[in-house]
């Protein structure tokens, strides 16, 4: 009967803390996506499902790529945040679990004779004729437990929100491997298109020379004045201090390859005569919806909203009480040789404890929206990154549509203007053209030549950057 008494004054208390529970600001979720892309073709065939190592055939990027995935220091430091997240996961199991320690004590102890522990003990034998002695020692060995019942679920949901930030963290670790891919990649273009505008810059800078070699021998006899030859030098002297400052950019092109694959400055194997016949891969989107499956940070973001939205029930979980149980066992006396004699040197505890907060719950109430506030924020981060996702995905196949058309008008007029440079040359050893002509053309030639190759980069950048956009890479 007293024991129902007391269940019935629980059950009323926990339904008057239960409706004290402060009231919340919600955000609903939007991840609706637009049905297709608006620059491509509805098909859920799609490219992010590729591996990288058949996505990118060249076998000096290969090798790249898989020795930064191996020696990236960032990368590396990602996996050992995940570690972290790990050994969490493992600490929040064990708040769930019973606690359990063994022990030992042994002290000594003289208490004053005036007091009512000495008293007691002056006039109590042991056995008759033999008292407690003086100072009295103890010992102790025994096993313990703690147990706190999660009945409000609060350990339970603290393990799986430290679970999904787990899980959360490799998705994050195969964002970096993606981004660290593309940038490799990247890298690796920009260095086969500055060799090969090098090597046009060569050319040109060989032709110039003969020109003015030519130039010279007009001056020498008289048919055009000093002051074609010094027009002629300077476009030769003005090449030459182009190819310098292109060298530099190509040992800045290779230390940055260098760092993303995590070794110091060396020369980075590569084949510069690929770039010439190198064409973008054919690349299918597939329909918006597959983003939040093949990006890593999208699945990041929404297992970080799982993750605040069990915060919050952890946080609510303090307003309710918290029930414990004790329990000890083990022996106890003040002569080792009475240790283990039963049942006299026997102990034994058991105890359980109710505590739960009535009054100044500021604390908790902060901590709870405190929690509301990162859940209602981590809604809006998924909503952000799949946007970002779908606007990456959008200008991406924008921007291969464009460089094509580009690149096909700029190779015609590469071809004009190397013809026009022929044309221009023996227009002037005839005597039919003028020396600015021909340094003009010369001059058009050669920046659009380099106008070429850039685009051609372009393009080669953005059959990578879609990829990663797609959610390809981290397979």
């Amino acid at each position: 009967m007293e024991n129902r008494k007391y269940l019935i004054v629980l059950a009323i208390l926990l339904a008057i803390l239960s409706g004290c529970t402060p009231e919340l600001m919600e955000k609903t979720l939007n991840d609706e996506v637009p049905e297709n892309y608006s620059q491509a073709i509805s098909d859920t065939v799609n490219s992010a499902t590729a591996y990288w190592n058949s996505f990118y055939t060249d076998p000096y990027l290969s090798s790249l790529i898989d020795s930064a995935l191996s020696n990236n220091q960032e990368l590396n430091i990602t996996i050992q945040e995940i570690e972290s997240a790990r050994a969490e996961v493992m600490g929040k199991k064990g708040e769930y679990l019973p606690s359990i320690s063994i022990g030992a004590d042994v002290n000594s102890e003289k208490v004053g004779r005036y007091t009512s522990q000495g008293a007691n003990d002056a006039n109590t034998e042991i056995e008759p004729g033999t008292a407690f002695p003086e100072p009295l020692p103890h010992f102790m060995v025994g096993a313990f437990a703690t147990w706190e019942l999660d009945v409000w679920k609060r350990l339970r949901n603290a393990k799986k929100a430290a679970v999904t930030r787990y899980l959360g963290s490799v998705e994050g670790q195969n964002f970096m491997r993606t981004r660290i891919i593309a940038e490799i990649a990247n890298s690796y273009y920009e260095l086969l298109a500055l060799d090969n505008q090098l090597e046009i810059l060569k050319q040109n800078i060989a032709i110039q020379s003969n020109a003015l070699e030519t130039v010279k021998l007009q001056k020498a006899n008289a048919r055009i004045t000093e002051l074609a030859v010094q027009r002629f030098e300077a476009q030769v002297f003005n090449s030459r201090s182009v190819q310098f400052l292109l060298e530099q950019k190509i040992v800045e092109a290779e230390n940055g390859i260098n760092f993303l694959v995590g070794r110091f400055p060396q020369t980075v194997q590569r084949s510069s005569e690929v770039f010439k016949t190198l064409a973008p891969n054919v690349i299918n989107a597939g329909i918006p919806s597959q983003l939040l499956e093949n990006r890593p940070d999208v699945r990041q973001a929404e297992l970080e909203l799982a993750a605040a939205k069990l915060d919050v029930k952890v946080a609510k979980a303090h307003f309710y009480p918290s029930i414990g149980i004790r329990a000890g066992i083990g022996f106890e006396a003040f002569d080792p040789t009475l240790l283990m004699r039963s049942p006299e040197s026997l102990l034994y505890t058991i105890g359980g404890d109710l505590m739960a907060p009535l009054i100044n719950r500021k604390a908790i109430k902060a901590m709870y929206f405190k929690a509301n506030a990162r859940q209602i924020q981590a809604v809006y981060n998924y909503e952000q990154t799949i946007l970002k996702a779908y606007v990456e995905v959008a200008n991406q196949l924008s921007r291969i549509g464009y460089l094509e058309k580009s690149y096909a008008l700029k190779a015609q007029a590469v071809e004009a203007l190397n013809a026009s440079v022929n044309i221009s040359n023996e227009l002037f050893l005839s005597a039919r053209a003028d020396y600015v002509e021909v340094l003009l053309t010369q001059r058009d030639a050669l920046e659009t030549q380099f106008e070429l190759i850039e685009t051609k980069r372009d393009q080669l950048i953005s059959m990578v950057l879609i990829y990663q956009a797609l959610g390809g890479g981290w397979r």
